[in-house]
C-alpha cells in the first residue's frame, strides 16, 4: 500500500521549514498540495509554447537558420521520448517528492543555460538538460497525483495537475510574445523564476511519498502487456492528429482571409476550451468511467476534424471565422480533455507500475506531437494545400478509435484496479 506518511525522523505538520503533511478537503481530495504540482506542470508547459513563438528573434541572435533554431523545440521532444521511459524506470522506487523536486531543478537549471546561452551550441546543450527535467517530471506528478488519492478521485487528481500545461497552452505564445519585446531571454527567465518559486512551494507542501517496493524487472513487467501498448498508442494517434493542424494552424486559416486579430483570437479560445476540457472531464471520468469518457472524446475530434474540412472547403468568407472559432473550441475541448481520462485508464492497467506507465504516456504524447508536425509538413510537401489537413487529422483519429475500442475490450476481459464509481468503496490510497 502506499505511504503518504511523513518518512522517520521527518517533523509533523507545521514543522518550520519542513515538508508539511496533505490538507484534504472533505471528499479527499488534497487540493493544495495538488495545486502546487499544477505550478510546476504549468512551468515545463509554457516553456514549449513561449520557445515556439521567439524562434525569429533566437536565430537572429545566435546566427542561425530559422530551421535550426527550431531544431531546440525538436531536440527537447526527442530527447523527452527517448530519457522518459528510461528515467521512470530507474527513479520509480525513489522517494516521489524528492525526485520531483530533482527533476524540477535539473528542468530550471537546463532553462536557465538556454536563456543565458552565448552560442547556438550552448542552447541546445541547455534544451537537452531542460527536456531530461521536464520528461521526468511529468511522469514523476502524474504518478504522485494518482498514488496520493484513492481510486474514485483520481481522475479531479490528474485534472487538476494537468490543469498547468492546460493553463500554458492558452498563455504560452501570447505570454511570449508580449515579454519577448524586448530579448527572447526574457521571457525564458521568467519561466525559470516560476519554477524556482514552485520548487520551493513543493519543498514546504508534498508530504513525503513512496511507492510500494518492487524490482525493476517487476515495473516493468507490465509492458509486456499488448493492451497497455495499444493505450499508448491511442496517445500518439490522438497528439498526431491535434499536432497536423495545430503545428499549421496560422498557414491553415491565414488564405481564409480571417484578420490577423482574428486568428489571434481563435488560437486564444483553443487553449481556453482546452482547460476547460482538462477540468470537466476530471469529474466525468469519476463520475463514470474514464473508457467511457474517452470514447464520447474521440468520437467528438473525428467529427469536429471533419467540420473543419467542411467548414473550410465550403463555408462563404463572411461565415468563415465563426465557424472557425467553433471548430477550434471544440478541438480544444477534446484535446484537452482527453488526456484526464487516457492517464487514469492507464493507471488503472499497471497500478503497480504507474511511474513507468507514466513516463512511457509521456513519450507516447511526445512521439504523437512530432509525428503530428512531420506528417502535416510532408502532407504539404506533397502538394497538398492547408485547407486538407484537418481530413489528415481525421484520418488519423479513424485509426485510433478501433484500437482504443480494441484495448477497452481486453481490458474488459482483464480485471484492473478500479476506477470511478465501482472505487467509491476502496480505501485511500488502495489504488
Amino acid at each position: 500500500m502506499t505511504s503518504t506518511s511523513p518518512e522517520p525522523g521527518t517533523p509533523a505538520e507545521g514543522a518550520p521549514g519542513k515538508a508539511r503533511g496533505v490538507a484534504s478537503r472533505p471528499d479527499g481530495v488534497p487540493y493544495r498540495t495538488l495545486l502546487w504540482l499544477a505550478v510546476a506542470t504549468f512551468t515545463t508547459g509554457i516553456d514549449g509554447y513561449v520557445l515556439a513563438g521567439l524562434l525569429p528573434d533566437i536565430a537572429a541572435d545566435l546566427e542561425v537558420s530559422a530551421a535550426a533554431a527550431g531544431q531546440l523545440v525538436a531536440v527537447f521532444a526527442l530527447t523527452s521520448a527517448l530519457a522518459g521511459p528510461l528515467l521512470g524506470a530507474a527513479t520509480s522506487g525513489w522517494e516521489q517528492r524528492g525526485t520531483i523536486l530533482a527533476a524540477l531543478a535539473t528542468f530550471v537549471l537546463g532553462n536557465l543555460l538556454n536563456a543565458l546561452a552565448p552560442t547556438y551550441a550552448f542552447a541546445m546543450g541547455g534544451r537537452v538538460v531542460a527536456a531530461l527535467g521536464g520528461c521526468l517530471l511529468g511522469a514523476a506528478v502524474t504518478g504522485y497525483a494518482v498514488h496520493l488519492v484513492g481510486p474514485q478521485h483520481r481522475g479531479r487528481a490528474l485534472s487538476i495537475v494537468l490543469g498547468g500545461w492546460m493553463t500554458a497552452t492558452a498563455l504560452g505564445v501570447p505570454v511570449g510574445l508580449i515579454l519577448g519585446q524586448s530579448s527572447w531571454r526574457f521571457p525564458l527567465l521568467m519561466v525559470s523564476a516560476v519554477g524556482l518559486v514552485a520548487l520551493v512551494g513543493i519543498a514546504r507542501r508534498l508530504p513525503r511519498l513512496r511507492h510500494p517496493a518492487a524490482t525493476l524487472a517487476e515495473r516493468l513487467r507490465p509492458l509486456a502487456q499488448p493492451r497497455l501498448v495499444g493505450g499508448l498508442l491511442v496517445s500518439t494517434g490522438v497528439l498526431c492528429a491535434s499536432y497536423t493542424c495545430f503545428t499549421y494552424a496560422v498557414l491553415i486559416l491565414s488564405p481564409s482571409h480571417l484578420a490577423s486579430w482574428m486568428i489571434i483570437v481563435i488560437m486564444c479560445a483553443y487553449g481556453v476550451a482546452s482547460m476547460a476540457g482538462n477540468a470537466v472531464t476530471g469529474r466525468l471520468a469519476d463520475r463514470f468511467s474514464p473508457v467511457r469518457v474517452l470514447t464520447v472524446i474521440l468520437a467528438l475530434l473525428l467529427a469536429d476534424a471533419l467540420f473543419g474540412a467542411l467548414a473550410l472547403a465550403l463555408a462563404a468568407p463572411a461565415a468563415l471565422a465563426m465557424l472557425s472559432l467553433v471548430w477550434f473550441l471544440v478541438a480544444g475541448i477534446g484535446n484537452g480533455g482527453h488526456a484526464v481520462p487516457q492517464q487514469a485508464r492507464l493507471a488503472a492497467m499497471a497500478p503497480a507500475s504507474v511511474p513507468v506507465v507514466m513516463a512511457l504516456n509521456a513519450s507516447a504524447v511526445s512521439l504523437g506531437s512530432a509525428l503530428g508536425g512531420g506528417l502535416g509538413g510532408l502532407v504539404l510537401t506533397a502538394g497538398a494545400v492547408p485547407a486538407q489537413l484537418p481530413l489528415v487529422a481525421a484520418a488519423v483519429l479513424a485509426l485510433t478509435i478501433p484500437l482504443h475500442l480494441l484495448v477497452a475490450s481486453a481490458s474488459r476481459l482483464t480485471p484492473d484496479a478500479p476506477t470511478g464509481r465501482a472505487a467509491a468503496r476502496s480505501r485511500r490510497g488502495d489504488g
